[in-house]
């Protein structure tokens, strides 16, 4: 599939810069909807209309909540619509074959359903629905052009993988946005980096979780079951991260400035810091939708612990239908309930490094059923990181910590505070001696430079680079 690939990006970039740049004012959005509908379809060319259907629902149900704005059932209706028809796109796409299979698993049935995901639709459907929300809530103003409204859904830097952007974020600036030669070049220096995450970082430590996946779970010795999730872990951060790296970078390239979505998550020494970290976006929709509308903590404790096991129950759904996601989605949901209750304050006393060590782990058991297969294969991983493969290492073992030792050591600095604080250290000896300026950012233009050449070299070399978030 080209669309979910970063080679497209490389084709599509250019071309739309270069209309961007000629293209007069009044035509901006227009160029804008057009570029994500032609990006959209370059991977689903048929589910393009389910993507203009949804654009069409939030904005017909915003002029008609504009219009009934003295009667407040009839916003409230329209709202229950917006919010009914977008879930109910959802529940038909993503849920449908997870529900029918759950029927022939209870009933020995053997009814069946082949309808493909299309692609990034968690993410365009609650981008678009927190537009009628904000709406109703009265902290926005209705867009009554629809190809203005259009052009923020299908946004092509993130439309498929986020961040998610609400309305009130780029409402002025799809009014009237100016690309200066600042923002052009700090968009290109994020985008670059973004890329170099994914082709330099991801692609590479992936193909170590690619092979332990791939194995014998029965089999496979601790050690090479530990290095495989440990890899993964490394790889989703730095290609969802990457992603969306690329994605501010286009926004500012287009004259946008999006939300950030990541900030170190593994450099947490909590459950709950780790969430305020990871896919920020997501953790604010859910917080502003789903968690302060029911009460958020606001009322007894009780209610709290539900507010919050309903939010991590639909976390884990919007991520997948299966059984694993809801697994997953309990299981973070347990530990911030109980971080809540009582082990948070525990997490405070305790010296750092081991805080930090219960996190990351609670994060990797996270990531075991996140990419597992099934529950029986998430099952027969578990017991293999604990020795169920009859052994602790092999020969085999040391080979793959050999061979991606460097991959594995480079992943683990740039997820770390490491780099900042190298950066700072230079620059303040550098102060010290009297040299008032920034080395880093005096060499940025060469290292983003290098570091194109650098992926634009791998990428040659490659036939395929999907983006994992791509699936949800």
């Amino acid at each position: 599939m080209v669309f979910s690939s970063v080679e497209f990006l490389y084709f599509f970039l250019p071309a739309v810069m270069l209309l961007c740049c000629v293209c007069p004012k009044r035509f901006k959005n227009a160029l804008l909807f057009a570029s994500g509908l032609v990006f959209y379809a370059f991977g689903e060319p048929i589910y393009v209309f389910v993507l203009l259907l949804s654009c069409a629902i939030d904005y017909f149900a915003g002029i008609f909540m504009d219009k009934f704005d003295g009667d407040p059932k009839r916003r409230k209706i329209c709202l229950a619509v917006s919010v009914a028809m977008n879930l109910g796109l959802l529940g038909v796409f993503k849920y449908t074959p997870f529900i029918i299979g759950n029927i022939n698993a209870l009933f020995g049935t053997s009814l069946s359903v082949g309808l493909p995901l299309p692609i990034g639709i968690s993410f365009f459907t609650f981008q678009s629905m927190s537009y009628t929300i904000d709406l109703y809530r009265r902290k926005i103003e209705v867009q009554r052009s629809f190809t203005d409204f259009a052009a923020y859904v299908t946004m092509f830097p993130q439309i498929v993988a986020g961040p998610i952007v609400r309305y009130s974020d780029v409402s002025e600036q799809l009014k009237s946005r100016r690309v200066t030669t600042e923002g052009f070049s700090s968009g290109v220096s994020r985008f670059v980096r973004g890329l170099a995450k994914k082709v330099l970082l991801a692609n590479n430590i992936g193909s170590l979780w690619a092979e332990v996946k791939a194995s014998d779970y029965s089999t496979l010795p601790a050690l090479t079951a530990w290095l495989g999730i440990v890899a993964f872990t490394l790889q989703l951060y730095f290609d969802f991260s990457g992603y969306s790296d690329m994605a501010i970078g286009l926004g500012r390239m287009l004259g946008f400035e999006f939300p950030e979505n990541f900030d170190l998550p593994y450099t947490s020494r909590s459950v709950r810091e780790f969430w305020r970290r990871w896919h920020k976006t997501l953790g604010e929709w859910f917080k502003n939708y789903v968690y302060i509308p029911l009460g958020g903590s606001r009322g007894t404790l009780l209610k709290t612990v539900r507010n919050l096991a309903v939010v991590w129950l639909l976390t884990g759904l919007w991520h997948g239908a299966s059984w694993n996601f809801v697994l997953w989605g309990c299981w973070f949901g347990v530990l911030i309930i109980a971080e809540r209750l009582f082990l948070g304050k525990l997490l405070e006393k305790l010296p750092g490094f081991f805080s930090w060590l219960y996190t990351i782990l609670a994060v990797i058991f996270g990531w075991v059923l996140f990419e597992t297969d099934s529950l029986g294969a998430a099952a027969g991983f578990f017991g293999a990181m604990f020795g169920s493969g009859g052994a602790l290492y092999d020969t085999h073992s040391f080979w793959l910590l050999s061979e991606y030792s460097v991959a594995i050591s480079l992943c683990v600095f740039f997820a770390s505070e490491a780099p900042g604080s190298f950066r700072e250290m230079i620059d303040r000896r550098l102060n010290r001696a009297g040299l008032k300026f920034s080395v880093f950012g005096a060499i940025e233009p060469v290292l983003t430079l290098l570091l194109l050449i650098a992926s634009t070299a791998y990428l040659v070399n490659q036939s395929y680079n999907p983006f994992l978030y791509f699936n949800f």
